[in-house]
């Protein structure tokens, strides 16, 4: 893993500020501590992902970083200031607790949310016409919240987040409470916002879309980040794979495999080797095992999330995964 020390001299090198930097975050309500001295560093034009279980310390973390409520020790800088209501023009919030009025129509709420952020309200009209029609919601733009879907309002809250034009853009659990169409044009949406060089954070219990979508990712578990850093460093923490299927059942090529070879009907698996795949071709060709095939699959973001927060968190990740599916 890379430490952040490193990526933020590396960022700070190349001309490209981070877009949060977090040291020490705590908070503790009631005398419970919610959050335990988190650490974050993200990368300005990153999609960043939060992901942990609910109750680990996520909405807490990012209500912090935006100011909503201080923290009892740590600082932060967001867009490079120390105080985030400073920069709030230039944030956009997506909360996990959604409401609109719903009296209100979807161009009037989404040029509302707007203004919030500092955009004239004429302004805001005319970009949420634009923002409706691209995303194939035109024909709501007079509708009232009431008369949409709970999906359709949600699309208008998300517009909603981005009719300013926000530089840094955090959506809390975007992805609850949409059906799979709608979850796959947020994706889109997201990947987009990336492209055009804003950057996104967003918290999530479902590691398909972390692992679809994010650079870097914070793994979040008791208030605690034990790893944060890039996902392809995370799935490092566990060795890659090797998946081995041979003609011959026995013979004397089997003593190159490793100890922790395991047999599946006729595969075999076990861990890379330390000295790399080419010393174990040969053995096995000098031992005619007869290669019918051979991959060398590297570990998913779940089994890297089980050896970095441990059976128990990833069992309270998969029992959200469970209820959203439900």
């Amino acid at each position: 893993m890379v430490s952040n020390l490193a990526r933020n001299l590396a960022s700070n090198l190349e001309g490209h500020p981070l877009a949060i930097e977090a040291r020490g975050l705590v908070k503790r309500f009631d005398g419970f501590t919610a959050v335990g001295g988190v650490d974050l560093s993200v990368p300005v034009g990153a999609v960043y992902g939060i992901l942990g279980p609910n109750g680990a310390g996520k909405t807490t973390t990012l209500r912090m970083l935006l100011g909503i409520i201080d923290p009892d020790a740590g600082t932060r800088k967001v867009l490079g200031a120390a105080r985030p209501h400073d920069v709030a023009h230039a944030i956009g919030y997506l909360p996990e607790e959604r409401g609109l009025y719903p009296a209100m129509k979807a161009t009037e709420a989404i040029a509302f949310l707007g203004a919030l952020r500092g955009l004239p309200l004429k302004e805001g009209r005319r970009r949420a016409h634009e923002l409706l029609e691209r995303h194939g919601l035109g024909y709501a733009a007079d509708r009232q919240i009431r008369q949409l879907s709970k999906g359709m309002a949600q699309q208008v809250q998300i517009l909603g987040t981005l009719v300013h034009r926000p530089r840094l853009v955090i959506f809390d659990e975007p992805f609850s409470g949409l059906d799979a169409l709608n979850q796959g044009k947020l994706e889109r949406m997201i990947r987009q916002l990336a492209e055009d060089g804003t950057t996104v954070i967003f918290s999530t219990h479902v590691i398909a879309h972390a692992e679809r979508l994010c650079d870097d990712v914070a793994i979040i578990a008791g208030g605690k980040v034990p790893f944060a850093g890039p996902v392809d460093a995370a799935r490092d923490r566990i060795p890659r794979q090797v998946r081995l299927e041979t003609r011959a059942r026995d013979g004397r090529w089997r003593t190159a495999l490793p100890e922790d070879a395991r047999q599946e009907g006729a595969f075999w698996s076990f861990s890379l080797p330390d000295g790399g795949i080419e010393p174990l071709l040969r053995a096995l060709i000098e031992g005619d095992a007869g290669i019918l095939s051979l991959s060398i699959e590297r570990a998913g973001l779940h089994d890297a999330f089980v050896a970095i927060a441990g059976e128990a968190a990833a069992r309270a990740l998969e029992a959200g995964e469970q209820e959203d599916a439900g």
